[in-house]
């Protein structure tokens, strides 16, 4: 029998008999290895337990922690979703069910209106076919084929999605039981390690996202190994409804999203303290890091965002007017904006590494349904940076953009994970530029000893990027920090620099933000800190509480003397018992109430109460101020 080698994911070169599966190869190393793997990859490809070797391969042996082998974990749960509906509602005509993050969905095409009991009878006959332990099997038809199958199942969205398959596409299905679907794979052997499932909401949807299309049911749901993983994850969403940025906004008074101006929203007043303190954060670090800082126009014509290659790569997002009657853009992103600025003047190689920030507004087109609270709008403000530099400056300059991300996040008390991603299919430069752009970006994350992700063919059209993934304190994650090369827009903006030579050349790029956009970080902090911002944060950090009007004048001495130190203090002045003033600040989640009454007014102290630690009792004011003082220098966050 011929053999061949199979390298293991831990480096170590293994022999077997070609023709050898996945699942045997897991076997010759241990049964519980075996029993717990639920999916392989060959040469980085995902493939089914049953898969074939027959040459020489690196193979990885996917468990479900893995991020592939919850895909396809949950891509056979999408299956079982799919042949449940068909067994209660055999009427249903199918779309799509793919995995997505956290879970999966099911399209579906049928006019009985599901409701949450519905969901519950569905999730009980998904239950039944687990423990069926039915085999999943796929196979592959010619086109001609596959159509005829689908017209005998009446399957109408997956005879239109066979028919733009490319031609010499090959056609595959998987089967389990009596069950029959469409579907590329790959899949588990059988249903019956899908013990652990729920199906969390039904929602509308347009067939292919297209608003002109049917609206089909989106039957939404996730499925785990285990049933304590399904709890933990699903009293992580109990806690994430708890944490709503929507619903706590609009209890701290921090914005509104008027209906007169979807996807714009409105900041009051607490919500602007809380937006500056960023702000004034962003600043510091930057100004400490050696950036500059510029505002450039929000609107520019169109020439400018042709010769960015905006216009022709982004323009269903972009908002356009005429002025004059020329073509304008209200702009999407700052970075033209940057190079505009970058051509005031004549530059020299001294002058690098140019560190050049905006806190730039930008506006984008979003459809209304993709609209989510401050997560997801159409104005925003990005903290922008555009570095300027010599080709041996990359490395450096990207070692240096990672950890001001790093103290950004930190400061926060986030964790992140990294991501690079590599050249897209639609893009713009040669294949030299490229592979420098992307060594540069590698060798960073390397000699900062950053263990990444790869995305293959991921990045931006104009270079590769390093995507910074924060989780907050429910374990979610967030794409916020990005690092972009690009050695495309200095050439088409025609930028250069004079060289020691006295020549002229073409610096290189670093795109870079680090909260994104501001909006949306701000939701994200809503959200992890459950509206109890930490106290230099915090858009009200006091509250003044009088025990009655008797100390009113006392009250405001004590706010007056809090206000001239740069303490954000209020008054509660109202005609209420104290009790319902604490009761009323804690709801408001400020940091400290200072309880004023006769014993406080005669030794000139405040009592003290902590939204944290609770009563910490009478304390002169000037010790107050001190410790308070001491507390916002040092961003102190308690989660």
């Amino acid at each position: 029998m011929e053999k061949i080698k199979v390298t293991l994911k831990d480096g170590s070169v293994k022999e077997f008999d070609k023709g050898i599966s996945i699942i045997d190869v897991a076997k010759s190393i241990s049964e519980g290895l075996a029993r717990n793997i639920v999916a392989g990859q060959v040469n980085e490809k995902t493939v089914g337990l049953d898969y074939k070797l027959e040459e020489d391969a690196n193979v990885n042996l996917l468990k479900f922690e893995d991020e592939e082998g919850k895909e396809v974990f949950r891509h056979t749960s999408a299956h079982i979703l799919a042949q449940a509906i068909k067994r209660l509602y055999p009427e249903a005509k199918l779309a799509i069910g793919p995995a997505i993050e956290n879970g999966f969905y099911y399209d579906i095409d049928l006019n009985h209106r599901l409701t949450p009991e519905d969901l519950d009878k569905i999730q009980g006959e998904m239950k039944k076919i687990v423990k069926e332990d039915l085999k999943i099997e796929g196979f592959e038809l010619s086109r001609e084929e596959a159509i005829e199958l689908m017209k005998e199942k009446n399957e109408d969205y997956k005879i239109e999605l066979i028919q733009d398959l490319p031609e010499g596409e090959v056609i595959s299905f998987y089967k389990q039981g009596d069950f029959i679907d469409l579907c590329r794979g790959p899949h588990l052997p059988t249903t019956k390690k899908v013990k652990a499932i729920k199906l969390l909401s039904v929602a509308g949807a347009y067939w292919r996202g297209d608003e002109k299309n049917k609206m089909l049911q989106r039957i939404y749901g996730t499925s785990f190994e285990k049933n304590k993983e399904l709890e933990e994850y699903l009293n992580m969403l109990e806690e994430a409804k708890k944490r709503d940025h929507r619903k706590l906004g609009k209890e701290l008074g921090l914005f509104v999203l008027p209906e007169e101006g979807p996807g714009f929203p409105l900041f009051l007043p607490r919500g602007m303290e809380l937006k500056n303190k960023l702000l004034e954060f962003w600043r510091d670090i930057h100004k400490k890091d050696g950036y500059v800082e510029i505002e450039t126009p929000i609107i520019l014509n169109r020439g400018l965002w042709e010769t960015s290659g905006h216009w022709y790569h982004y323009k269903e997002n972009m908002y356009t007017v005429q002025i004059d009657e020329e073509d304008y853009a209200i702009k999407p992103m700052n970075c033209p904006g940057g190079m505009l600025a970058y051509k005031t003047q004549m530059h020299s190689y001294r002058d690098f590494p140019m560190r050049v920030a905006e806190l730039g507004r930008v506006h984008r087109h979003e459809l209304s349904g993709a609209l989510h609270g401050l997560m997801r709008v159409r104005a925003f403000t990005q903290d922008d940076a555009h570095i300027f530099m010599l080709p041996e400056q990359i490395k450096d300059e990207i070692k240096g953009v990672a950890k001001l991300i790093d103290e950004v996040y930190t400061t926060f008390g986030f964790k992140y994970h990294v991501e690079l991603s590599t050249r897209p299919e639609d893009s713009i430069g040669t294949d030299e530029e490229w592979e420098v752009a992307e060594n540069g970006l590698r060798e960073a994350l390397e000699e900062l000893g950053l263990d990444y992700k790869l995305n293959e063919g991921d990045g931006a059209f104009y270079g590769p990027k390093i995507d910074f993934h924060l989780q907050d304190c429910i374990g979610r994650t967030w794409q916020c920090g990005t690092i972009q090369l690009d050695m495309q827009l200095p050439q088409r903006f025609d930028l250069t620099y004079v060289g020691k030579d006295g020549e002229k050349h073409r610096p290189v790029m670093i795109h870079r933000v680090a909260f994104g956009s501001i909006e949306r970080f701000i939701g994200i902090l809503i959200e992890h800190f459950a509206g109890k911002f930490p106290l230099w944060l915090a858009p009200v950090q006091v509250k003044v509480l009088p025990i009655s009007d008797k100390y009113m004048e006392y009250t405001k001495k004590v706010k007056d003397i809090l206000f001239e130190k740069g303490i954000r203090v209020e008054i509660d002045d109202r005609a209420e018992k104290i009790g319902y003033k604490i009761r009323e600040a804690q709801l408001e989640k400020v940091p400290y109430m200072l309880i004023v009454g006769e014993k406080e007014q005669e030794k000139n102290e405040v009592s003290v109460r902590s939204r944290d630690k609770g009563e910490i009792g009478s304390i002169s004011i000037d010790k107050f101020i001190e410790s308070i003082l001491e507390e916002e220098k040092n961003k102190t966050v308690n989660l």
